[in-house]
């Protein structure tokens, strides 16, 4: 029994951890933002944009530390690197903003729904941009 599961946690080890880090994500970019907010009184676009990098820049070490155990050294390759993640972050943003307005505005459904919706997407789609693109194993 307790061998199945070992050996289910070791073939899903880098989707769990994706998972369990994008999860982290979350708390950091909540907890980030409620700090800037409500303790330090910024607007809440300015809260926002700065959560919003803390959060990747988070979820960026996350990925490359411990997910995807990215072996990039050199500062050329992963200032690449850091770019191309927040690249990705930027457009599968935007993308998931159109699926959200699309919901609600277009097919006039409930914000929730959609919000999932596109939150399912951006998900997916990250780990496979960070997957095939950004910590590709050479």
């Amino acid at each position: 029994m307790i061998q199945n599961v070992i050996q289910l946690l070791t073939k899903y080890r880098e989707t769990l951890l994706y998972l369990f880090f994008g999860g982290a994500t979350f708390v950091v970019s909540v907890l980030s933002y409620g700090l800037l907010s409500a303790e330090m009184h910024f607007d809440y676009s300015s809260a926002y944009i700065i959560s919003w990098f803390v959060a990747v820049l988070f979820a960026y070490l996350t990925n490359r530390i411990w997910v995807f155990q990215s072996k990039v050294h050199k500062t050329r390759e992963l200032i690449q690197e850091i770019w191309q993640f927040y690249l990705a972050r930027i457009i599968t943003g935007i993308i998931g903003w159109f699926i959200l307005a699309f919901g609600v505005k277009v097919l006039q459904q409930n914000d929730l729904l959609w919000n999932g919706i596109q939150n399912i997407f951006v998900i997916g789609s990250n780990y496979v941009l960070s997957k095939m693109f950004i910590f590709k194993k050479s």
